[in-house]
């Protein structure tokens, strides 16, 4: 009997179509032979919904009427398994889920909120635990953890949104002593949204006010101007890490956008030297322009590498991640910039320059979760005590 494999996308998030083109590509690169699969969309209000029309992107265009012909369903578990059922229908028949596979971007997708409620339900799944995934979307925290492991980053100070207009003047002591030009963006957003460039002090204060409308708290970090962007991919355990091909990605504006990384329809790439035709469409982080492998000396592929893997341990990650990187080309020094926990389109982009398709991909990350999933169980959880038995109230 094949192990039904169930594909979120979707939610509450900025990068919600993001997370559909995401998922929707997951779906048609599983392996229908060996895996049964169920599209799970999380729609923008967090309902859950399935339905045969979800494997088809055609069909998104007007969410509201496709939510109208899906099935409504929920999820429980039922004697140490999980299942999903549709609300409506009386005689509505259940039906197992045997693995979760994460195709989500963003608020409580790929920040530890849904890897939380898969805990409790005791399901396995394909991204970072609750705590890996916290990190990575939490910038700040992210950056503070790297810090204590001397991964460099560039110089960089952290914004409470509550305190932009007591603490301004310490913000702009704080800049000067950065420099400009300088980027501000969200803590915990991603796919570019929300985020600024700012070239000089009087345009502190306006940006901060900005960035203040996408998150609480809001990073400021110095921008370098001769840049070059490069990506990597790491996936596994921190016991199983291997890593993909690096990528050099190039930006029309001053820094890297939404519209860059996804709505790059005329935007072709290179691999291995060679300029492939431009595709019609956006095919999420596809989409994007970029040169495998990135152009780099020995000696900073090396560095890369090395950051990579220690980066992926010391924010305990797990399943497929992107961590992005930034070179001063002016000094030649590598800055580890984020990690992306569920990246956009998986990085399978990355994986096929090393001659692992994204068929390979996803059986990889499910046989990971089984594996990740097994661990666990065999770590001691709970204690049978007899506390309750004689506890008495006051």
């Amino acid at each position: 009997m094949k192990l039904n494999i169930a594909v979120f996308f979707g939610g509450e998030s900025c990068e919600h179509e993001i997370s559909c083109i995401t998922g929707n590509q997951a779906l048609k690169a599983i392996d229908s032979d060996k895996y049964e699969i169920t599209p799970i969309y999380v729609a923008k209000n967090s309902d859950l919904y399935t339905g045969e029309k979800l494997f088809e992107l055609k069909n998104y265009y007007d969410l509201n009427t496709l939510c109208n012909s899906l099935d409504k369903i929920c999820l429980y578990k039922d004697n140490n398994k999980t299942y999903f059922k549709p609300i409506k229908g009386m005689f509505a028949k259940a039906k197992q889920i045997d693995i979760a596979f994460l195709a989500m971007h963003g608020t409580n997708g790929e920040d530890g909120v849904l890897q939380g409620m898969l805990e409790m339900l005791d399901l396995p799944y394909t991204s970072s635990n609750v705590l890996g995934s916290a990190l990575g979307q939490d910038k700040a925290v992210m950056k503070q953890v790297l810090a204590c492991e001397n991964i460099p980053m560039v110089p960089w100070f952290c914004v409470y949104s509550c305190d932009i207009e007591d603490k301004i003047k310490e913000y702009e002591k704080l800049a000067d002593e950065i420099g400009y030009p300088l980027i501000v963006k969200p803590a915990n957003l991603g796919s570019s949204i929300g985020i600024e460039v700012v070239h000089v002090q009087s345009e502190l204060y306006a940006k901060l006010k900005e960035a203040r409308n996408y998150d609480d708290k809001i990073v400021v970090e110095k921008m370098i101007t001769k840049l070059k962007e490069v990506n990597i991919s790491v996936m596994g355990r921190t016991d199983n890490i291997r890593l993909s091909a690096i990528e050099e990605v190039f930006k029309n504006d001053e820094l890297l956008s939404f519209k860059d990384k996804y709505e790059s329809n005329n935007g072709s790439k290179k691999c291995g030297g060679k300029l492939k035709a431009p595709s019609s469409g956006s095919k999420g982080m596809a989409s994007t322009s970029r040169i495998v492998p990135a152009r780099l000396k020995e000696d900073q592929e090396n560095e890369i590498r090395d950051y990579a893997s220690r980066s992926f341990k010391a924010l305990s990650a797990k399943g497929v991640v992107r961590i992005d990187f930034m070179i001063d080309e002016e000094t030649d020094k590598v800055y580890v910039n984020e990690i992306n926990s569920i990246p956009g389109s998986l990085a399978f982009y990355l994986w096929k320059e090393v001659g692992v398709d994204f068929k390979e991909e996803c059986n990889l990350l499910i046989e990971n979760a089984l594996t990740a999933y097994r661990n666990k169980k065999k770590k001691t959880r709970t204690f049978d005590t007899n506390i309750l038995s004689n506890y008495k109230e006051n």
